[in-house]
């Protein structure tokens, strides 16, 4: 969910985001991961952008990754093939304070070569640096200020000078999911408004793929069950139990357990 949060963020107010990490408003576009020609390490959590003369790649981390200081270099000769003209940037933003070394590698080294990249820890930032442009409000109260509380009660505020509900909504919501990342569900339910989240168009789109995702691991779970149950499906009855809605998934889930055979599936199917 992070992921999508900064991926709908750094995609929609691309500006706001080069004028933080590359000292400049320019606008930017995006590039797909798969345009490099081979499957991306890991695509949910690469953003690239690029400008007229530059590319900025970013990836926001919860948690620290060893495997970071690879995929950056790996990721800039990606880049460099498609893109030989063009400076390439890349950040790496971590968002939850942690005492783990890791988030302070800005170095991959092997034998023969060394890669350099930045890395941004949010908690060591300025809480000034997220309250000048929209785009970076979701990201203050993991900035270094210590009274979080405060700091969201300072961005709800600048929230609703946005005139454009659509936009503020979105905002809202983002704002919300970050800071779950500092405060208690309860805190920030407290300090902002719950009508503003079921509007936001981004906050439905997360709602949608949580669904999606949910009725996935339901199926998949389904289908082992049955399995064991009733030994192996065929490729029609595995075909009609996949179109299953979650509701008639988890009717069959209880259902099954009553199953003898094969045929019974079949019955229940209708």
């Amino acid at each position: 969910m992070i992921d999508n949060i900064s991926k709908f963020l750094i995609e929609q107010y691309s500006s706001d985001f080069a004028a933080w990490l590359l000292g400049q408003p320019i606008a930017l576009t995006i590039i797909n991961p798969t345009e490099l020609n081979v499957e991306p390490i890991r695509a949910d959590s690469v953003m690239l952008l690029q400008g007229a003369e530059i590319i900025l790649h970013t990836e926001f981390q919860t948690v620290p990754d060893e495997t970071m200081g690879f995929r950056m270099a790996d990721y800039y000769l990606r880049l460099c093939r498609k893109f030989p003209e063009k400076e390439i940037q890349q950040v790496v933003i971590y968002l939850k304070p942690t005492g783990s070394d890791l988030v302070r590698q800005t170095i991959f080294q092997t034998n023969v070569m060394s890669h350099e990249f930045r890395v941004i820890r949010l908690w060591e930032e300025p809480l000034e640096v997220f309250l000048t442009t929209p785009g970076l409000l979701p990201y203050a109260v993991l900035s270094q200020a210590e009274n979080k509380e405060d700091v969201l009660k300072r961005v709800v505020r600048e929230l609703e000078r946005i005139a454009d509900r659509r936009e503020q909504n979105n905002l809202a919501a983002a704002t919300s999911i970050l800071a779950g990342l500092q405060l208690t569900e309860q805190t920030i339910r407290r300090l902002m408004r719950s009508p503003v989240m079921r509007e936001s168009t981004m906050y439905q789109s997360i709602l949608r793929e949580g669904r999606a995702e949910g009725l996935q691991q339901e199926r998949a779970l389904v289908l082992r069950l049955l399995t064991r149950k009733v030994g192996s499906l065929s490729p029609e009855l595995r075909s009609r139990v996949d179109g299953l809605s979650i509701e008639r998934l988890e009717a069959l889930g209880e259902a099954l357990l009553d199953f003898g055979g094969i045929g019974d599936l079949e019955k229940w199917l209708g």
